[in-house]
């Protein structure tokens, strides 16, 4: 009997000792079976892309882009695969990318097709608004494996943003002409990236109601409206960078109080978490006009 019961007390040690071996071993398993996949590869095909995935962390996964994308540094040492006329299909598919962010309006629809029917991972970006660029950066960082980066980067975005709008909410407006373009000249009109923009900073725009986003008016039409203030955004891509030459027409009445101001274009154009410090910019720059004509009166 006592030698029964010494067997059964070594049985039972060997068996819990197994145990505790094969439960060490599975322990020790784990790391390599819940080992973090590589990030992906990622070509972006716009410059506001490339920014975003860098706002989150993702900029050195980016292994080619398009012409113009020069933002942030770094940026300009990544290599362009084309521009928004055509792709070169032939380095997508030597670069073997795991993913490719196309920008939907912004690409050549029939090039991004093909890809598709090859087999690449295609997603698309369309903002059209602020809070459309928070809702990207959430994606974006999801897919490139940086999700509680681009979270916090898109609170953060929203936060700035209604902090702006609650700056300029209740503020008297102004009317102001929006140069898109100078040859043909082109403003904006709803539907437009930038009108949120002055709808925002509370300027008044005498287009806004035209049916087509980005119209084409003549000088003559410009002249038939009181405007207060220019806004002639300019780019460091612009071949000539000129504007219209608004000191031509001294009887605006914006021209003769020299109220004429020039914002970056990039920054204020690109869908990204930097058009919101050139929003910003401008909202200042608009209420300085604003004031003065208050004080004037």
């Amino acid at each position: 009997m006592i030698l029964f019961k010494a067997v059964t007390v070594k049985v039972s040690l060997m068996i819990t000792l197994a145990t505790v071996l094969l439960t060490s071993l599975s322990l020790a398993a784990k790391p390599q079976e819940t080992e973090s996949k590589p990030l992906p590869k990622i070509i972006a095909l716009s410059p506001h892309i490339v920014e975003m995935l860098y706002d989150v962390g993702a900029g050195k996964q980016i292994i080619a882009t398009t012409d113009f994308a020069d933002y942030p540094e770094q940026a300009k040492n990544i290599p362009s695969i084309g521009n928004y006329i055509r792709l070169q299909l032939e380095k997508v598919i030597a670069l073997q990318p795991d993913l490719i962010i196309a920008w939907k309006s912004g690409n050549p629809s029939d090039d991004l097709a093909r890809l598709s029917q090859l087999g690449f991972k295609v997603v698309y970006s369309e903002p059209k608004t602020f809070r459309d660029i928070a809702k990207e950066l959430r994606q974006f960082a999801d897919l490139s494996g940086h999700s509680e980066q681009g979270r916090q980067v898109a609170d953060a975005f929203l936060k700035q943003l209604d902090d702006i709008k609650d700056r300029y909410r209740d503020k008297q407006t102004i009317t102001a002409f929006y140069e898109l373009w100078s040859r043909p000249l082109t403003t904006i009109a709803r539907g437009s990236w930038p009108q949120q923009h002055l709808n925002i900073c509370r300027a008044e725009n005498p287009f806004e109601q035209v049916s087509s986003p980005y119209p084409q008016v003549n000088i003559e039409q410009v002249l038939k409206t009181p405007i207060q203030l220019i806004i002639q955004p300019l780019s460091v891509n612009q071949k000539d960078k000129e504007g219209f030459n608004w000191r031509d027409w001294p009887t605006i009445q914006a021209v003769s109080e020299n109220n004429i101001i020039t914002p970056d274009a990039d920054a204020l154009h690109r869908m990204t978490r930097r058009s919101l410090l050139a929003l910003d910019k401008l909202c200042l720059d608009i209420d300085k006009v604003r004031q003065s004509y208050l004080s004037g009166i």
